[in-house]
């Protein structure tokens, strides 16, 4: 499997206003699908992504409770839109704005994931990237995994309390 680079080189990526990155998924978020844009702006080819876990282009700033967030919210059967920071292959980044869908068959039942990425305004990923380097800090004092999506979870929450608005809110507004 062709891996990202561990490192991150801090060199944007970035892709036209209107491109749209596609990908499918089984319910498992291994990848069945990944179109041109997918490819040429993660830096992988089809070969390389096909089958494998969508997290093979997380970046290690994005929060884990987003991604957890969003994976509860996709499992349940609802839609959700986010913004995220990926890795390309190369260790570069770039940001998107995610519509995630569950994709279900005649009985309900969820067979994959349709997520849609948009490059997204940049005055949009200034103000999201504030909320996730907190999370990321609140994160990053705790000892492993399972802890730190858990202490993300609860800061999140507070955060959206705080500010009287819902997950979905907080991303529609900014």
């Amino acid at each position: 499997m062709a891996r990202p680079s561990t490192n991150v080189t801090g060199v944007e990526r970035t892709f036209g206003a209107d491109e749209i990155i596609v990908s499918k998924t089984d319910p498992k978020g291994r990848i069945t699908y990944a179109n041109e844009v997918f490819l040429r702006v993660a830096q992988f080819t089809e070969v390389e992504v096909l089958g494998q876990a969508h997290c093979i282009v997380r970046h290690p700033a994005m929060p884990r409770c987003v991604f957890r967030f969003m994976w509860d919210t996709i499992q349940s059967g609802h839609e959700i839109f986010a913004y995220v920071i990926n890795r390309a292959k190369s260790g570069d980044h770039y940001w998107v704005f995610a519509h995630v869908t569950p994709t279900m068959d005649d009985r309900g039942a969820i067979t994959g994931f349709h997520s849609n990425r948009r490059c997204p305004e940049r005055r949009s990923v200034d103000r999201i990237r504030d909320v996730y380097e907190s999370l990321w800090r609140v994160e990053q004092r705790q000892s492993g995994p399972r802890e730190q999506v858990a202490a993300g979870m609860a800061a999140l929450g507070d955060f959206l309390r705080s500010k009287g608005t819902s997950y979905e809110e907080l991303i529609f507004s900014i």
